[in-house]
């Protein structure tokens, strides 16, 4: 019998990790989408432009996902001074797999969704944690996408539950300072520093959810290690009792 994901505990691990590495996450992700944040007002009026501005978005928050794996896989291995140098230059080398999965998750993922959405879903879901596998096990872009639903498999609907906690939380805290960003005032600069900051405490959610996720299915399908795990898409032997 397959064992299942606690959504339970991979949501706790999730902000207990973010309490501890709040002091590194935080920076990250402001220094990230403060740059999303001027080009995002640059561009902002032309469709085209707009278009560009998303697909920073995009590539910003793929990055950050990868920076935040090697937290986690140092967090998980004991070792927790990782400082923002060390994990950009972790992630460094497979920066270009980073960005290509994720232009392609995104462009997928978005295409789902407008056409009947449930695709949209499970292509969210599936592919969850495409960017720990390029991290960790140094996959190619394409070869993620199979690797991700690989791990997936048998735990769908647990990784779901926990992808759409994290989204109803993200949503509800970027509302929430969005609403007093426009109660002391309405001004393009207030509403822009207001989404900035909700970017800032929200990216960290995800991008731990993705991270979590990955090491709890890599745990529960008994791998010895993720970096030897098999690339394959059927699901790995569970480790002897």
């Amino acid at each position: 019998m397959n064992r299942k994901l606690d959504v339970g505990g991979t949501l706790s691990q999730i902000f207990s990790i973010y309490g501890q590495q709040a002091g590194v996450l935080l920076p990250l992700a402001f220094g990230l989408y403060l740059l999303v944040a001027i080009i995002s007002g640059l561009f902002a009026g032309n469709f085209l432009l707009g278009l560009v501005a998303f697909g920073v978005g995009v590539v910003a928050a793929t990055l950050y996902q990868g920076m935040v794996v090697s937290l986690v896989r140092d967090v998980q291995d004991g070792r927790r001074d990782s400082s923002v140098g060390q994990l950009i230059e972790e992630t460094w080398p497979v920066v270009l797999p980073l960005i290509g999965a994720g232009i392609l998750a995104g462009i997928g993922i978005a295409i789902g969704l407008v056409i009947l959405v449930v695709p949209g879903l499970i292509l969210l879901t599936i592919w969850s944690v495409i960017a720990p596998v390029i991290v960790v096990e140094r996959s190619g872009a394409i070869n993620a996408f199979g690797r991700s639903r690989a791990l997936v498999k048998h735990n769908g609907w647990q990784v779901f539950g926990v992808i759409l906690v994290v989204f109803l939380i993200t949503v509800i805290a970027s509302i929430v300072l969005g609403l007093i960003g426009a109660a002391i005032s309405d001004t393009f600069f207030v509403r822009a520093l207001f989404s900035l900051i909700a970017s800032t405490l929200t990216a960290p959610i995800g991008a731990l959810a993705a991270s979590t996720i990955y090491f709890n299915l890599i745990a529960l399908r008994g791998a010895a290690g993720a970096e030897t795990a098999p690339a394959s898409d059927a699901p790995l032997p569970p480790s002897p009792a």
